[in-house]
């Protein structure tokens, strides 16, 4: 009774928990924070010191008793109490600016569709123990492709390929559900450790793992491109144990990160192979969309359109499509309420 009075003055929020950053779309303001999903902890004290932006600027530079860490791992929960406590600093945020005294917001939040009820119920506990009146979730391939405006509940087959910071999602979808789907623990995280562990084995070079994201970011490349781009790689010298810095290309940053672009494209494959055939001629008209920060390497539209001889491209603002999907599901919740996930259990807060 109370939590529905709270309720009335509380933002109803959509949230994409993801391994590398944490989106929230408030309902009829639309996205309102994306920061990345890294807590600072002082382990002699267990007080949280920085959530957010903040704790993703001290990852790498803490003293021995501070840890910057991150809560999710492969888009799952790892540490329960933190990812509570990162949840519960959004949900204050969201309701700083308007004085609400015990928000209690109903929220929508997208999770990996490969995780397991325990790993469900988890995200669900975590959320209405941060102040949630009632928490829905719904998969994260259904939450993209709502987000990208496909038309999901139709008798017609979609496909989408999220490729975030901890997981790939692939799936097909049509009638409000998911007919096929894959998820992968390789992304763009394993892509990052594929650049560091690339320059360990040509440089001797021993990278951080933001230098390697950045790296990443600004000449990675799954195709060949028409201008070779350049940029230096600063690191640890594992021989010397001084600074050194190497110049690195595109090649060699594709020939990184092949191994994981290789799974994907395969898995990709596999999925079109256990897709019923109605469906595959809707996918072809239609098809394979792209979504997650994951997409926008360079040229990884271009290839897989060369290795599944099908349409593909990249979704608008394919980093805000999960958190765009749970907006929407917000919005719509009573049309929508059939592509939520069915938890099996009812956890509401009163």
């Amino acid at each position: 009774m109370l939590s529905n009075f709270f309720g009335r003055f509380s933002k109803d929020m959509g949230i994409d928990l993801g391994t590398a950053n944490t989106l929230v779309y408030v309902r009829g303001k639309g996205i309102v924070i994306n920061e990345p999903s890294v807590v600072a902890i002082n382990k002699k004290t267990g007080q949280i010191l920085a959530i957010g932006s903040e704790a993703k600027k001290m990852v790498g530079k803490t003293p021995s008793h501070i840890v910057a860490t991150r809560p999710l791992v492969d888009g799952v929960v790892s540490d329960f109490e933190v990812t509570e406590q990162m949840l519960r600093y959004f949900i204050e945020k969201v309701h700083k600016e308007s004085f609400t005294l015990l928000p209690r917001p109903q929220v929508v939040i997208g999770v990996p569709s490969g995780v397991t009820e325990v790993e469900k119920r988890a995200v669900v506990d975590a959320a209405v123990n941060a102040g949630a009146r009632k928490a829905y979730l719904v998969d994260e391939p259904m939450a993209a492709a709502i987000g990208a405006r496909l038309p999901v509940q139709e008798a017609s087959g979609n496909m989408i390929v999220d490729i975030g910071g901890g997981t790939t999602e692939i799936a097909v979808i049509s009638l409000g559900g998911v007919v096929v789907c894959r998820s992968l623990r390789i992304a763009g995280d394993e892509m990052n450790e594929d650049i560091i562990r690339y320059a360990r084995d040509e440089f001797n070079l021993l990278l951080g793992e933001k230098t390697a994201e950045d790296i990443k970011i600004a000449i990675g490349s799954a195709y060949e491109l028409d201008e070779i781009l350049e940029m230096p790689m600063r690191g640890r010298d594992l021989v010397t144990g001084l600074p050194k810095e190497v110049i690195v290309n595109d090649a060699q940053i594709r020939e990184a990160i092949f191994r994981s672009v290789k799974v994907v494209i395969n898995n990709i494959k596999a999925t079109i192979e256990e897709t019923p055939p109605e469906l595959i001629s809707d996918i072809m008209q239609r098809g394979i969309i792209l979504a997650g920060g994951g997409s926008l390497v360079k040229g990884l539209d271009r290839l897989v359109a060369e290795q599944t001889d099908m349409p593909v491209r990249v979704m608008d603002d394919p980093l805000t499509a999960v958190a765009r999907g749970t907006g929407i599901i917000l919005e719509h919740l009573d049309e929508l309420k059939d592509v939520l996930t069915d938890t099996q259990y009812d956890k509401v807060r009163f």
